[in-house]
Order: structure tokens, then C-alpha cells, then sequence
């Protein structure tokens, strides 16, 4: 195929996944089943010990001072997919509340563990944990949230007809634990170099943000049906679903709307991450560009003016729509998934509402 083949081909396939971004199903998700989840996860976090507050600051339910507040919340989707997945695969979402409160504080432990990591000094419009309790503490309210999600996850009622679903569930967010990890740790072994391979940009995100949604997803239809092969079809939605909203946000990170991002353009630039865009302009940029490039990210920081060099090369080469190209390609794959799931239609047309969402979203 020839340059001017893939660019008709990429086109298509642009053109095939567009569509308006709309979240209407996805609030309707939030309105049912999050009050149930937040409810639990509010008992289980407790408030009588020492990290409590620590811990409950994070979630966004409290101030620095330790008073109640709403602060900002996360998206909550791997709750959301998790009983979403459980409902369609036939069971009563409700039992699944366990496990859909685990993967929310599996995430959030990799959150607090991913800002000390970063060295990041806010989240979600807030200081992190580090930056105000230190790393120490910071460290053991992660793992003491990592061991809180274990104990949700084995709190599941057993199936009438098999009694190690907890057991399954658990080993199965401690596997997709593991690659998130591992996910994580190549996103920083990327950050020394310039030369990351597109299918190594995929590798990692797959396991970094696809591992924990394939989870969700896959623990969901195990609780509702007990069968791996079911589940395991599931999980593999929810793999490329997290692959292309992870892609999503790095586009969102360099070309997103501020007022509806809440970051300056090219904020992901500014921060030298290894995201889609980044690894993208790397392999595609000419040897004058690659230079100039190779000199600038050596050094500790960019400026406000090698921003816009950066921005320049990737608009240049066409790295918002190679990107946007790239999430399309993820959707489709989980477009053709949602395809062979024996779920009714109705239950296809709506994760195909959220598949749509997860590339076109805006924030």
C-alpha cells in the first residue's frame, strides 16, 4: 500500500468512528450505580484510623483539613464497565458492587503511587498526597489502599453454582494489578529515550490503562455467569477500550480544548511525556527536526518557545490526525468484539455508545 493509499484508507476510518461525542448513557451509568459504589467505598475506607484521612482526602471526599467536602472526582469508569458488564452478561449488577469498589481503589492506589513517581504536584485540581504528607506517607496510604481493594474483592457473596468466584475475581485484578505495574514501568523507561516504537507505545499503554478496564469488564461477566470463556470475551472489549481512551487522552493532552481539558494547550509537551503524539513526531521527524528535537529533550525542562517548535513539528506532520487515527483503529477492534458478545442488542448499541464516547470525548 502506498502513501497515498494509507492516506484515503486513514481517512476512511476517521470518517467510519466519528461521530459527536455525547456522554448521555455514561451519565446515566453514574446516576445508577455510583451512589451504591460510592456508598461502599465510604465504609470501606473507614475513618477511625490514622491514614484515614489521608486516604479519604484522595478520594476527593474531604479537604486538607480533613472537613467534607465534594471535591473533584475522578471518571469512575472501571466501576462503571465492571457492572455495565455484569448487568449485560445477565446478573444483577449488585453483587458486583465489591468488585467494582476494588477496581476503583486499585486505580487510585496507582494514582497516589504514578504522582510520586512523576513528581506531580497536583490531581484533579488539587495538591497530591506526596506534595502535602510526603512520600513516605504517601507510599503507605497507596499500599494501605491496594490492601483495602484485596479485602472488597474477597467480600463478594459466592454463585449458587460456583463457590470461588471471589477467589477468581481476585486473582484476576491481581494479574491485570501486575500489568498495570509493569505498565507503568516502561511508560518510565521510555522517558530516557527518544526512540520509542509506536508498538512499544501500545505494549505499554495496553497494560498500564487497558490491564485494569479488561479487568473490570472480565470480573463483571465471571461474577454474572461464572464462565472464563465469557468473561475472557469481555475482557478483551475492555482492553481495546481502554487502549483507545488512554490514545484519546494524549491527544486531548496536546490538541484539547482548555476550557473543556482544564490544561493550556500542549500541556503533555511541556511535560516531555512519552505519549502517543511524542512517539509519533520522534519517528516521523526529519534530521534537522530530529536534532533540534534530541537537543531539547535532553534538557530538564522546555520553555514556553520550544513548546511551540514541538507543537509546530507535530501539526507539520500531521500528528493530530495520525492520533486520532490510532484511537479509531481501537475502536474498531472493539467495535468487531462488541460484535461477537451473546448480549442482546440493545446491549450491543449501548457499549458501542460508550466505544464512541471513549475516542470523541472532549475532556
Amino acid at each position: 500500500m502506498n502513501r497515498a493509499q494509507k492516506n484515503a484508507a486513514r481517512k476512511e476510518l476517521l470518517n467510519k468512528i466519528m461521530s459527536p461525542a455525547s456522554d448521555k448513557y455514561l451519565s446515566e451509568l453514574e446516576s445508577r450505580y455510583l451512589p451504591r459504589v460510592q456508598a461502599y467505598l465510604s465504609d470501606a475506607v473507614g475513618t477511625q484510623t490514622e491514614i484515614s484521612p489521608l486516604l479519604r482526602y484522595h478520594m476527593g471526599w474531604t479537604n486538607l483539613k480533613g472537613v467534607a467536602e465534594a471535591g473533584p472526582a475522578g471518571k469512575s469508569l472501571r466501576p462503571i464497565l465492571c457492572l455495565v458488564a455484569c448487568e449485560m452478561a445477565g446478573g444483577e449488577w449488585s453483587t458486583a458492587i465489591p468488585a467494582a469498589a476494588a477496581l476503583e481503589l486499585i486505580h487510585n492506589f496507582s494514582l497516589i503511587h504514578d504522582d510520586i513517581q512523576d513528581g506531580d504536584f497536583t490531581r484533579r485540581s488539587r495538591p497530591t498526597l506526596w506534595s502535602e504528607w510526603g512520600v513516605a506517607k504517601a507510599v503507605n496510604a497507596g499500599n494501605t489502599m491496594r490492601v483495602i481493594a484485596d479485602k472488597a474483592m474477597l467480600e463478594l457473596k459466592q454463585g449458587e453454582g460456583d463457590s470461588g468466584t471471589a477467589i477468581k475475581a481476585a486473582l484476576e485484578g491481581t494479574l491485570r494489578c501486575l500489568d498495570m505495574i509493569e505498565g507503568q514501568y516502561m511508560d518510565m523507561s521510555f522517558e530516557g529515550s527518544t526512540r520509542v516504537s509506536v508498538a512499544n507505545y501500545l505494549d505499554m499503554v495496553g497494560r498500564k490503562t487497558g490491564a485494569l478496564i479488561e479487568s473490570a469488564m472480565y470480573i463483571g461477566a465471571l461474577i454474572a455467569t461464572g464462565n472464563k470463556q465469557t468473561a475472557s470475551e469481555f475482557g478483551k472489549c475492555g482492553r481495546n477500550l481502554g487502549v483507545a481512551f488512554q490514545i484519546r487522552d494524549d491527544y486531548l493532552g496536546v490538541w484539547g480544548n482548555p476550557q473543556n481539558t482544564g490544561k493550556p494547550v500542549g500541556s503533555d509537551i511541556k511535560r516531555k511525556k512519552k505519549s502517543l503524539p511524542t512517539v509519533y513526531m520522534f519517528n516521523q521527524a526529519s534530521k534537522n527536526d530530529l536534532k533540534w528535537l534530541e537537543t531539547a529533550y535532553s534538557q530538564k525542562d522546555l520553555n514556553e518557545s520550544q513548546v511551540r517548535k514541538v507543537l509546530e513539528i507535530m501539526n507539520s506532520l500531521d500528528g493530530a490526525e495520525y492520533v486520532q487515527y490510532q484511537a479509531n483503529i481501537q475502536a474498531e477492534k472493539t467495535k468487531l468484539r462488541i460484535d461477537k458478545l451473546n448480549v442482546s442488542k440493545e446491549s450491543k448499541s449501548q457499549l458501542s455508545e460508550i466505544n464512541e464516547y471513549f475516542v470523541n470525548r472532549k475532556k
